[in-house]
């Protein structure tokens, strides 16, 4: 081979490699339209309404890293592995973990499929969403989804606290483990705290005045309105006076 053609096929082979390192998945490689795919969420989502679902099942979130895997196929994800939670998050430094995560537009970003809509359904609604739309590429598809990380239900703690910052709900947690988690009081700080929650529960509407609750440490401690000792729920806010 002479010297002109080498150097030829050494060009041609740089341009084909950086094609394949800049190539990106056309949406006319997608098998599902768009309209598919919002007929068979709103079909998912009339189901729930008729009492298909448990209330208490959990809502997927904006940040939340789901594991999606398609039986005998493996796992669905375009991304590599998820690392630790976002920078400036108090309770948020455990390490990585795999899976899809849902972006800020509600998005996740699967093979064969590409971008689907999860914010707003349970995880066995997504199962039942994505089963309908990976029947178009693969026969019968037992679709499986896990939670890998809950990071979308946050609240936040304020004022003389020794950790104030926002946590992550990771597990049930009431008032006084809320205190505990943050560090503890300050020395600045008195036995009251004001808890602000957007919409109260039914059940716990009488312990609210309009949309904030008194809690004193040191009743607590006598034994007195222990029923003010509440479940926190994602968005709330806690100020320790």
């Amino acid at each position: 081979m002479s010297r002109n053609k080498i150097f030829l096929f050494v060009i041609t082979i740089i341009m084909l490699c950086g094609t394949s390192a800049m190539a990106a998945q056309s949406t006319a490689d997608v098998p599902v339209t768009q309209e598919m795919k919002d007929s068979a969420r709103q079909k998912i989502v009339s189901q729930a309404k008729t009492g298909g679902n448990k209330a208490e099942e959990y809502v997927i979130g904006h940040g939340d890293v789901l594991s999606v895997q398609v039986y005998g196929e493996g796992d669905m994800s375009t991304e590599s592995p998820a690392g630790s939670r976002e920078a400036g998050v108090t309770d948020g430094l455990r390490g990585g973990v795999g899976g899809v995560t849902v972006r800020i537009d509600g998005l996740i970003s699967l093979k064969h499929i590409g971008d689907v809509d999860a914010v707003g359904l349970t995880l066995t609604q997504l199962a039942d969403y994505l089963k309908v739309l990976f029947a178009t590429v693969y026969d019968d598809p037992v679709v499986t989804v896990v939670l890998g990380q809950s990071n979308s239900k946050r609240y936040t703690v304020m004022g003389k606290v020794a950790q104030p910052g926002v946590y992550f709900i990771d597990y049930p947690i009431n008032l006084v483990q809320v205190i505990a988690r943050s560090g503890g009081f300050t020395e600045w700080a008195n036995s009251e705290m004001t808890l602000v929650r957007n919409n109260p529960d039914e059940k716990d509407k009488g312990l609210f005045n309009g949309n904030t609750l008194k809690f004193d440490y040191d009743n607590f401690l006598a034994g007195k309105k222990l029923e003010k000792n509440v479940l926190v729920q994602a968005g709330d806010i806690i100020i320790v006076h």
